[in-house]
């Protein structure tokens, strides 16, 4: 008797530990480290009215018209944002090359408290085939167009998400600071002037802001979708156009004796739509 006794005492308090014990081999979602990557779309965000702008006599300030020996507009035929398609204005450009863009990050996730709140810090390196286009075109006829992109990148983000239900999905913002190597280069179809891509090789600083979302799809890997928009300073670089086998009365060397040029817009943009996936510890 007694022995059956204590036989049934076991058995009830196994039975009763179970659900305990499988609650705590439950894995905690987003909370540690892990490591991934992404792969997805990097698009030039610009506006119609870019181009280039023009600094004739030397003071730094962009912004001077480039005149020719009777004061008009050297460059009355027009801009564009994009690649010339051939020497002359009416020939169009053709849009900016939205490419594919990939890298690798390392990150941590922490849940607070026993909610359904996750914050995170990551680090992540990143390439980009991506390159903007700002076009000018002068009366001579000629084109000339200034090329842009990020080589790599280096990216120090957080990001603040809710994890709700069984705590396998996560809906986050995120946003930080990056530094990127920017690519610069320079197109013309005018031969008599000497183009000189200046402060080319440039790592710029930069900020970065988006959302995403994230699935666990096994205990360790997960699978996410994520928008960032990332702006990045560029005012340094600049070509500096010489007289090569131009003569005095060339426009560009009539105020100074040379020019500088480079894109109208300061600023590199760009719009980034990723797949990522992770894999976690």
């Amino acid at each position: 008797m007694k022995k059956s006794t204590y036989l049934a005492t076991a058995i009830l308090a196994g039975a009763l530990a179970q659900p305990a014990f499988a609650q705590d081999a439950e894995p905690e979602f987003f909370d540690g480290f892990y490591v991934g990557g992404h792969f997805g779309l990097d698009g030039i965000d610009d506006s119609a009215g870019e181009g280039i702008v023009f600094d004739t006599d030397g003071d730094g300030e962009y912004g001077d018209v480039v005149a020719t020996t009777t004061g008009a507009d050297a460059f009355g035929p027009g801009y564009c944002n994009g690649i010339a398609n051939g020497a002359q204005a009416n020939a169009g450009c053709s849009d900016d090359k939205s490419r594919f863009g990939y890298g690798a990050r390392i990150g941590f996730d922490q849940r607070i408290g026993d909610g359904p709140i996750v914050a995170g810090l990551l680090v992540e390196g990143a390439l980009s085939e991506s390159e903007e286009y700002s076009t000018g075109f002068s009366t001579t006829p000629a084109s000339y167009t200034f090329v842009r992109g990020i080589d790599k990148s280096v990216a120090l983000r957080g990001r603040l998400g809710v994890s709700p239900g069984s705590g396998r999905g996560l809906l986050y913002v995120t946003g930080g600071v990056a530094y990127a190597d920017i690519d610069h280069d320079f197109v013309t179809t005018n031969t008599a002037n000497s183009f000189t891509m200046t402060d080319d090789d440039d790592w710029q600083l930069g900020g970065q802001i988006g959302a995403g979302g994230e699935l666990y799809l096994t205990d360790n890997i997960s699978l996410g979708l994520e928008y960032l928009y990332s702006r990045y300073d560029d005012d340094d670089a600049y070509v500096l156009v010489g007289a090569g086998t131009a003569p005095a009365t060339n426009p560009f060397l009539l105020d100074s004796g040379e020019t500088r040029l480079r894109p109208s817009d300061p600023n590199l943009d760009i719009h980034s739509v990723r797949t990522t996936l992770n894999f976690r510890f």
